[in-house]
Order: C-alpha cells, then structure tokens, then sequence
C-alpha cells in the first residue's frame, strides 16, 4: 500500500482517523461492553426504580449478573446463547447459496453484461444500480464494481475516478438501497428483533420489512448519484491529470462463449423458479398460505422461508452457470463454492459471538429495558415530534459510523438501546431500522475506518498517482452530504404518506 494510503490526512479527516485507529477491534469493543454491563449490573442492583416494567407491570429490578448463580446460567448457557442469536443461522445460509453464485462466476458475469450493454449516455446510472444490486453478493461491489467503475469510464473516454467515485457511491453509500433481498436484510432484521424482545418478548420483525423502502430508496439514490457524478464531481476532475502507467491500466475483458452460455441458461432457471414460485402462491389451498389462507401473517410459510429461497434464488442458478460455462467439473466445485463464502465469514461468526454475548447480558441484566424506558421518559419529556427523533437517529447512526465501520457491530450496539426505547414512544423497530439504515449508509463512504476505504484509494491510484484518503473523502463528500439530507427528508415524506416499509411492517408499536 502507498505512502498516500498509510498516513492519516490533515484537518477534521485526519482527526476522525486518528481517533478512530485508537478504538479496539469492533469485537473486542463488544468484550468490553460485557465487562461494563456486569459491572453495571452490581452496582446499580443495590438501588430501586420508579420505572415500571410493561412486561411485569411491577417495577423494574437490576439483575446482578456477577452473583454465584446469575454467572453460572451464563456459562451454561453460552453455546446456545451464541447458536441460537437470530442473525447468525439466517445470514449464513443465505450465503451459503450467494457463495455458489459468486465462486461460479455467475454474479460476476451478470454485472460484466449488464455493463457492456449499457449506452454511454446510460453509464453513470448503470454503474450506480449495478452497485447497488452487487450488495446481493456481500463485497463483490468492492472488489469487483468499483475498480470496474473505473475501466468503463476511462474506456469512454470519461474520467476514471468519476467512475470510481460513482461505482463506490452505489456500493457503499447506497448500501441499504436495494431491490433484490441480499444477506444484510436477515442480518439486520435479526438484530432488530432481539432489541424488540428486551422490552417484548413475543414480537417478531419480518426479515424483509424494510424490502418497499429499499427499493424505492434505489431509485432515489441513482438519481442523486447520477446527477452528482455528471455535474459536479466529474467537472471538478477535468483538471486532475491522469499520470497512471498507461501499460499497467486496467482493461475490461470481454464475457467469453462459455460465460455468455452460462449467463443465459442461468437466467433462464432463475427467472423459470421465480415463475414457479408465483404460480404455488396463487392458489386459495397454497402450501405457502397460514391457516387463514394470508401469504403475509408471521405464521405463513412463505414469510418464514424467505432466507431459504434466497438460499436456492442463488444457488441453483450458481450451479447452472457454473457447469454450463465449465467453471464446475464435479459437485466438489459447488462445495469449494460454499466453504470459499464461510470462509469470508469467520470475522461475521467471531464478533457475533462478543455480540451475542452482549446482548443476552444487556437484556438478562434489565439494564437496556432500564436505559429504554429512562431515555424514553427523557424523550417524551422533550416532547420532541416523532419525526425529530427519527431524524435524530439518522444523524446519530452517521456520526458513530465513522468511528464504528462494521455494520453489524454498529447495529448489535445501538439495536439493543434504540429499538426499545423508540417502542416505548409508538415508533415500531420497522421505522426504527429503516432510519439506521439511512444513517448508516449515507456516511460510509466519508470515512477512513471503512475497511474498504484504502482499497478504493489503491483503485484510484491506478489512474492518478498522488490520490490519497483525504482526496476520496473530499470527492465523496457530495454524495455523502446529498444522501444524508435527500434520504432523510424522503424517510420522512415516505412514512407521512403511510406507504408501508415492508412486508409485515408498521410504522407505530404497538
């Protein structure tokens, strides 16, 4: 990595760096949270709350979580504490059918073709949805569509890191803009729902009740984008020489016969299963329907199968690919697939583990049902309107994203704290995580502690040689700012309209 890339910038990025680089591992942040919640947990068991519990209708009592039983519950039951937190099963077996699509080539492809086809006056939109739709495939956006943002541009004889700048807007500032459910949906959703039961026990978040807002969030985003990259970014860039290697630039490489074969027959499956899929839906006696014929209840098999048909939307296409274009030879390569997508999730298991942790020791204590309903008191109090409290959580979700980069450590941190405390105020976890996710992914491509952010640097790198992290930062800065605002002021018209979230979503509790 370059000199550009290892120094921190100067002014308030540099700052944001340096105290950022200080933080612990977001995993070992959540094994201090543990210490600091037992502790918490014994001293403040010593006093008494007015505060009454709704589930109890009595007054809410502090669990000293360090006494001789209390600590030998935990121990016993930490393995199921960890194999049965909600976001763990969900998230990898819906990689486990993502991770076939990505090892085959099928994702891959897909984007190289949609790209190749896309007319020129199309190209910066195109590349924006393509990194939004890439999320589906985790960080193919960032190893595969970014650097690609570039070559497609510079081939069009545009600036390349225009193309960089809007590729990664799609990837990462719209990273919860999406209209195809992708493994963040359960991860969130799983997250959402174990804030939910501290204060309600019995709820239940449908994996995709944010799936109409993110979906028509897209739209919005490749608009925003679109006119960002075309008249004001690419315009400050007309001045930036481009002193990269002309010999060592990136090319883009044409799909071959067998990729192109590939492609179709795969397609032709995923859109014939989808076909399927709708026709069993239809019938009044549908296998998929709950006891009183609804397709959307909890209870409906097909809202409790949604992360097993992403499993199989991706694998079975993977496969099909895979074997038509002669990437697979034999079913070894379909396991290799998936053990190559575990793989990349041995950090997700380690810091769901500390989380997991975390959050049983949060709710077991009664501390974040004590922090919900006091910060709700506090809030209404205030008397802030509903929409200044969303708002607040947006602007409160971007400005620890810069510090906190994972978005699962991020959400396993404030959920447990948000999402009842906004449940005691009427405001439901579905509105709650739609305003996470707007904060979330408005600042990520501002920050250094992104983890991708340095290779977005080496990308730009290619083509201009002196980048560095202040240089992206300053180009992303429009995006950044656009997105938060724009994104912000259409949550709030979107859910005064009252067009619902999602599926089996709300916008009040109860």
């Amino acid at each position: 990595m370059s000199e550009n890339v290892k120094k921190s910038g100067g002014g308030w990025l540099g700052t944001v760096e340096r105290v950022g680089n200080a933080l612990p591992d977001p995993a070992m942040l959540f094994v201090g949270l543990l210490f600091i919640v037992w502790i918490l947990s014994w001293l403040m068991s010593y006093f008494t709350y007015g505060v009454i519990d709704p589930r109890t209708g009595e007054p809410i009592v502090v669990i000293n979580l360090l006494t001789g039983d209390a600590f030998t519950t935990w121990l016993t039951g930490m393995v199921n504490t960890f194999v049965t937190f909600g976001p763990v099963g969900t998230v990898l077996v819906a990689m486990l059918g993502i991770g076939v699509a990505e090892y085959s080539g099928f994702i891959t492809t897909g984007i190289r073709a949609l790209l190749n086809v896309t007319p020129q006056k199309l190209l910066t939109p195109m590349v924006i949805l393509v990194g939004i739709v890439s999320h589906s495939a985790v960080d193919a956006g960032y190893v595969l569509v970014i650097p690609l943002g570039g070559v497609i541009f510079f081939a069009a004889g545009r600036h390349p890191l225009a193309g960089i700048a809007c590729a990664f807007a799609g990837v990462s500032g719209g990273f919860s803009a999406n209209f195809v459910p992708s493994a963040l949906d359960p991860l969130l959703q799983g997250l959402t729902q174990t804030g939910a039961q501290l204060l309600d026990p019995g709820i239940e978040v449908n994996t995709l009740n944010n799936y109409f807002f993110t979906t028509i969030s897209s739209v919005l985003i490749v608009g925003l984008g679109w006119y960002l990259t075309d008249k004001v970014v690419e315009p400050r860039l007309a001045g930036t020489e481009i002193d990269g290697d002309q010999d060592e630039l990136p090319v883009m490489h044409d799909i071959t016969p067998e990729e192109r074969r590939g492609l179709r027959w795969s397609l032709l499956v995923m859109v014939l299963g989808l076909v399927i899929l709708a026709v069993t839906l239809v019938p009044d006696g549908s296998p998929w329907r709950d006891a009183n014929g609804s397709l959307v209840s909890f209870s409906a098999p097909i809202m409790r199968s949604i992360v097993a048909l992403i499993f199989f939307l991706f694998l079975i296409p993977g496969i099909v690919f895979g074997y038509v274009s002669g990437k697979f030879k034999s079913s070894k390569d379909i396991i290799d697939g998936m053990s190559h997508a575990m793989t990349g999730m041995a950090y997700y298991l380690v810091i769901m583990f500390f989380i997991a942790q975390f959050v049983y020791a949060f709710g077991a204590s009664n501390l974040g049902t004590l922090l919900a309903l006091e910060g709700a008191e506090v809030l209404r109090a205030a008397q802030f309107p509903a929409a200044v409290t969303i708002v607040g959580i947006i602007l409160l979700t971007g400005f620890v994203n810069i510090f906190v980069g994972s978005a699962s450590g991020k959400w396993g941190l404030l959920a447990p704290i948000f999402v009842p405390m906004l449940m005691t105020l009427g405001i439901s976890p579905d509105l709650t995580q739609a305003a996470y996710r707007v904060g979330d992914s408005s600042t990520n491509i501002i920050t250094p502690l992104m983890p991708y952010f340095p290779l977005v640097v080496v990308y730009c790198q290619r083509y201009v040689k002196s980048t560095g992290i202040g240089t992206l930062a300053a180009m992303m800065l429009p995006y950044s700012l656009t997105f938060l605002a724009a994104w912000s002021a259409f949550l709030l018209i979107y859910w005064a309209i009252g067009i619902p979230l999602g599926i089996q979503s709300s916008y009040t509790y109860p």
